[in-house]
């Protein structure tokens, strides 16, 4: 009797926790699509867009270049300038052991 009972009261939760499960579930939804639909998110979505089209390619190069440096100091073993070209404005030194340039 008593296994029937846990049974049942299992059973009776969790279609009512299911129901109120999926009506907050809708309501997170609608929310979220209202907010997605805001005209004020889809104009700060479109300048966040632009300006990754517009920094992209000054990225794409910066990178590109300092894997070319990289790959240069990899198969030549000797300083390149790689330092420099990641880190341009850095005071850091090659050979200081405690760079005062770019800490965190």
């Amino acid at each position: 009797m008593k296994k029937l009972t846990i049974l049942i009261a299992g059973g009776v939760g969790y279609v009512l926790g299911s129901r109120a499960g999926r009506e907050r579930y809708e309501q997170i939804k609608g929310l979220a699509t209202k907010v997605k639909d805001d005209p004020r998110v889809q104009e700060k979505a479109q300048q966040a867009t632009d300006l990754a089209k517009e920094k992209a390619p000054v990225v794409k190069d910066k990178v590109a270049g300092a894997a070319d440096a990289a790959a240069a100091k990899v198969k030549g073993g000797g300083d390149d300038g790689l330092e420099e070209q990641l880190h341009p404005d850095s005071t850091a030194r090659q050979d200081n052991p405690y760079p005062q340039g770019d800490l965190p």
